[in-house]
């Protein structure tokens, strides 16, 4: 039969469209096993839930405007308060649900300037990583606030070195190498006096083995703080779209980091990086042994296993109704990782986070 309404999920999410050709009881028993209610609309209850991206959305466009006043040196006279306030943003969505925060590093990529969205993000991993060491509610706050700030002295090239392809010029090297230097003296000059932020800030480019910048600092050397801004930096740098560098998927930067342990990182630290944020991030695409692509949207009893959503079938048909796949069954288990691009060159249509996360995902 043709449903004569609307139908959706528990959460909020529209499941199927009105119109759309029950096929099978198979597909009744899964809706019904999804929670499902009709009639047209979702309950009024439901009509403006939280939303992890609305607060993240708003933490990108208020960094953005904080940062842009403080690389011209006008800085408002609450710029600390209301960094403070964005930190506090960034905690909410992950405490909301960290699932679709780390996902939308992935999957929210054009909802702000690359500048203070690579920013936001690196706040989030980087807090996830602070938690996961068990640091104090104080450094917790230090990490989220470095990761924010950590580019204050580049921001006004950074959008022009992320929308070229041509390789960065001696004056835009010696911008970049200096650019953690120049954010310590912005961020003081902004009334920011807080040591240990600062301190983060200033070394969050230093390597392990000593090739890093500005100061060439070793091992200790180097403050545990700015090593959990520098792996979620390096992180979400590596997956980010991006003109002068290719955009990898999340398992191979994950992968690239370990190879990088072996000399400019630290190897303990790039594990906790990876247990925290799973063998195949949430968000990641995946093709399954049957063949369907997926979205992996939670994890699973074991890291190899995570929960999959199939979007698009064996045959390369996109999912009116996505399909919950555990990827423990052999029929769905985790062939390869692909990145954005592969799955756009399969004409799939946009994913909106929405369609796998729920209510808490809406734009």
């Amino acid at each position: 039969m043709l449903l004569p309404w609307d139908v959706y999920g528990e959460n909020g999410a529209l499941l199927i469209r009105k119109g759309h050709q029950i096929a099978s009881a198979n597909q009744i028993d899964y809706l019904i096993e999804r929670g499902v209610f009709e009639d047209g609309q979702p309950p009024s209850v439901l009509a403006d839930p939280p939303s992890v991206l609305r607060k993240l959305n708003a933490a990108y466009l208020e960094l953005h405007t904080l940062l842009q006043a403080a690389a011209q040196g006008v800085a408002p006279p609450d710029f600390r308060r209301r960094l403070d306030e964005i930190a506090l943003l960034v905690h909410a969505a992950i405490d909301l649900n960290v699932d679709i925060a780390t996902a939308s590093i992935l999957h929210n990529q054009d909802q702000a300037p690359y500048a203070a969205r690579h920013s936001v993000n690196t706040a989030m991993v980087a807090v996830l990583l602070a938690r996961a060491r068990q640091r104090s509610r104080n450094d917790v706050m230090t990490v989220t606030l470095a990761a924010l700030t950590m580019n204050t002295g580049m921001i006004e090239h950074h959008a022009r070195w992320h929308d070229s392809s041509a390789v960065l010029d001696s004056a835009d090297h010696a911008r970049k190498l200096a650019h953690p230097e120049r954010s310590v003296q912005l961020l003081r000059a902004a009334g920011v006096n807080d040591e240990a932020w600062l301190n983060c800030v200033l070394h969050h480019h230093e390597n392990e083995d000593g090739t890093g910048y500005p100061h060439g600092k070793v091992g200790a050397q180097i403050p545990l703080l700015s090593k959990l801004v520098a792996l979620a930096d390096r992180y979400c740098a590596r997956v980010s779209e991006r003109t002068y560098r290719p955009t990898l998927a999340a398992h191979a930067a994950l992968r690239d980091m370990l190879m990088e342990a072996r000399t400019t990182l630290d190897t303990h630290l790039v594990s906790l990086v990876i247990r925290e944020l799973g063998i195949y991030p949430i968000g990641s695409y995946v093709r399954m042994m049957n063949g369907e692509v997926g979205v992996v949207a939670r994890r699973g009893l074991q890291s190899t296993t995570p929960h999959v959503e199939s979007v698009i079938g064996p045959r390369g048909a996109p999912l009116e109704v996505f399909l919950q796949r555990d990827t423990r069954n052999e029929l769905y288990a985790i062939r390869e990782v692909l990145s954005n691009a592969q799955v756009a060159a399969l004409e799939a249509p946009p994913l909106r986070m929405s369609q796998v996360w729920g209510r808490a995902a809406v734009v």
